[in-house]
């Protein structure tokens, strides 16, 4: 996978940690999965970056306005929306560094499975903190043969500085498939990549995933009681 430099400093971070739920609420979209068949999606998606990107977003912020339909058909919806955007296997993978390698196919499934249900109900519980937020599509660029890059703004409506939010895109045979986010330039996955890493160098995978495992299973439960 191509490698991204990021400059991290202590006020991106803090921004970061301020403004990352805001923009995967306005971009929910971004790490999600489906299981379910695409009855929300065209029959086809346009094929090339800016097209994949700009479509996803409006049809996720489509659901997000909807305050009429009962929250847990919202979350459906949003899950089916991307269910052919998001090269989830691709982010397990890149999120789990070079541990992935140290771990047995049966882990690695496992560990895909438990990162993506994590990220997903991370995300969905907090549909309803979504106020309002734009989007501006600003800039697609190729970055060689198979990789991409889409960048966008998040307008606040409030007139506050805009939450710059890019995709990252790596197109497997010919559709282009999102396989990371970058808010205000640190990486979602690498952030996660950082935070599995200590927890595998110090206690190893069984404690990873049983952490993984809890965690996804009480915001689960926090969704079913919604």
């Amino acid at each position: 996978m191509k490698q991204v430099k990021y400059t991290i400093t202590r006020t991106s971070i803090q921004r970061l940690l301020r403004h990352r739920a805001l923009a995967m609420l306005t971009l929910t979209a971004v790490l999600v999965l489906s299981l379910a068949p695409s009855r929300f999606l065209a029959p086809a998606w346009a094929d090339d970056p800016m097209s994949v990107v700009q479509t996803t977003v409006n049809r996720a912020l489509s659901v997000l306005r909807d305050n009429q339909t009962p929250l847990a058909q919202r979350q459906d919806k949003l899950r089916q929306i991307v269910s052919a955007t998001f090269d989830f296997t691709e982010m397990a993978k890149s999120a789990l560094g070079y541990h992935w390698k140290q771990i047995t196919a049966a882990q690695q499934q496992e560990f895909t499975t438990a990162f993506v249900a994590f990220i997903e109900d991370s995300y969905l519980s907090k549909i309803n903190d979504y106020r309002g937020q734009q989007v501006a599509f600003l800039t697609a660029r190729n970055d060689g043969p198979q990789y991409a890059q889409v960048n966008t703004n998040i307008i606040e409506p409030n007139g506050q500085d805009p939450i710059h939010v890019n995709y990252l895109l790596l197109q497997k045979d010919t559709t282009w498939k999102i396989y990371d986010v970058t808010v205000d330039a640190i990486s979602i996955i690498a952030n996660y990549r950082n935070q599995f890493n200590r927890v595998m160098n110090n206690k190893g995978y069984d404690t990873l995933i049983s952490d993984l495992k809890s965690k996804q299973a009480a915001l689960a439960a926090r969704l079913a009681n919604h």
